[in-house]
């Protein structure tokens, strides 16, 4: 490959914090937050122009559709993001289980409200491009934007990139699940113009189940309880499609769930294009990956038009912001959660919350119908080689099955929840991250509404 030289240059350091998150989705937001209430000076960083990440950039509004009768739930800051957008009127009831969706675009203004309620100093439109690094301690980022390079220092940062991008750049050990076994990423996208009355009588009279998500290619592991649960799912008018020809034969895949639907014909967050073999890190699968998704979105809404009822006169209301990623890099952390640990109520000393026994991905699901729950290790955001850092978010250490519980937004919220009352901790009392006395946080945790065990 050939190379240029860059000149050196001076960089303004254009502030400097306590905590600095970067990356504001559910496991960011409530990082940021929780560092906040806990008395750190904080600030969060944001590549895009509004806060919320999956619910509001990606559009994957289903923040707790897992939640049923027997569901023992996360509590904390998760379950206050799910609150205050229904009584802002973000929010309506999700058809598939006790909770409610998720208004991304009317999300968008909640998020605000809760950075400027906890006195966090947001950032947005800037995009962090590498660590400041001192003897294997993180000092800051380097920034870009509209307004050049610029520097900021931070006695703690919280990697909530998803990607793990600022572990990776810091020298951390980081991995990835190759390309072709990693869970396909979606497109996700809303329609409006559909007659409710008519969608929602079809559904009646043609219910599907958890089941139907077995296609032609690919299986689903459950445990069996799963099975003959009602599932929002749209699979029929895709099989007619392809075999009318308006959708060609190896765009199988099309095919997902509808999320909700509103009294004025919006039909939100369908889960209908999903991209197998497309790596998120790398910038030239996310172009081809972006706009092959709205090709495949295009021709899912015209089959909707054509084989679904009440959707004869439906048309785009919006795509996502970017794609909606399930898998790229996590950490090798000081702890790797473990399919044990999600399947079987896993416990731990230095546990920072709690979340349902819900595994979604890897063509696993489970959900939590029993009570079952496991409790989120500290450790698990633990990178090693790199001080003053923590990674939330899915990114935290763990193998395959762990990742498919983890990565889910709910529970990227309970990691961030801990991840930010553990950095303000640690700045308090003058540790290292690694360091932190875990009874101290778990005391500040539980006052902030968290539940850890």
């Amino acid at each position: 490959m050939d190379m240029i030289n860059e000149a050196a240059r001076e960089t303004p350091i254009i502030r400097k914090t306590d905590v600095l998150v970067v990356g504001s989705g559910p496991g960011g937001l409530a990082a940021a937050i929780a560092a906040s209430r806990a008395g750190a000076e904080t600030t969060l960083l944001e590549r895009y122009g509004c806060f919320g990440g999956n619910l509001t950039q990606v559009g994957v509004e289903g923040f707790a559709w897992y939640r049923h009768d027997q569901t023992v739930d996360s509590q904390g800051i998760g379950i206050e993001f799910e609150e205050r957008a229904k009584s802002m009127g973000a929010a309506n009831p999700e058809p598939q289980s006790n909770s409610h969706a998720i208004d991304g675009e009317a999300f968008k203004y909640v998020a605000d409200v809760l950075v400027e309620e906890a006195n966090i100093t947001p950032m947005l439109h800037r995009t962090m491009v590498a660590p400041i690094m001192e003897k294997g301690v993180i000092k800051g980022v380097i920034v870009e934007s509209k307004a050049g390079r610029e520097a900021i220092l931070a006695k703690r940062i919280i990697d909530a990139t998803g990607d793990a991008d600022i572990a990776y750049r810091a020298g951390a050990v980081v991995h990835k699940t190759p390309v072709e076994d990693m869970m396909a990423a979606s497109v996700m996208f809303s329609i409006n113009g559909v007659d409710k009355k008519r969608f929602i009588e079809d559904v009646k009279a043609n219910p599907h189940s958890y089941s139907d998500w077995c296609g032609p290619d690919w299986s689903m592991e459950t445990s069996g309880k799963e099975d003959a649960l009602f599932s929002p799912y749209l699979k029929k008018p895709f099989e007619r499609a392809i075999a009318s020809g308006l959708i060609p034969k190896n765009l199988n895949t099309i095919t997902g769930t509808w999320g909700a639907i509103s009294e004025q014909g919006d039909l939100s967050y369908l889960n209908l294009v999903h991209l197998a073999g497309l790596d998120a890190t790398n910038p030239d699968h996310l172009t081809k990956g972006e706009m092959e998704g709205r090709r495949q979105a295009m021709l899912a809404i015209e089959a909707l038009k054509q084989f679904n009822p009440g959707c004869e006169n439906a048309k785009l209301r919006n795509f996502g912001m970017t794609l909606g990623v399930r898998d790229t890099r996590k950490i090798d952390a000081i702890y790797n959660m473990t399919a044990e640990d999600v399947r079987n109520q896993g416990k731990f000393e230095d546990s920072i919350g709690i979340f349902p026994e819900f595994i979604d991905g890897y063509g696993i699901l489970i959900l939590p119908t029993t009570g079952r729950y496991f409790q989120l290790p500290y450790r698990a955001m633990l990178p090693k080689g790199v001080k003053h850092l923590l990674v939330t978010g899915r990114s935290v250490g763990g193998d395959r099955d762990s990742h498919a519980a983890v990565r889910n937004m709910m529970c990227c919220a309970v990691n961030g929840q801990g991840a930010g009352v553990a950095a303000a901790i640690s700045i308090q009392t003058n540790v290292d991250v690694a360091d932190v006395d875990i009874s101290k946080v778990q005391r500040i945790l539980l006052l902030q509404g968290a539940r850890i065990n």
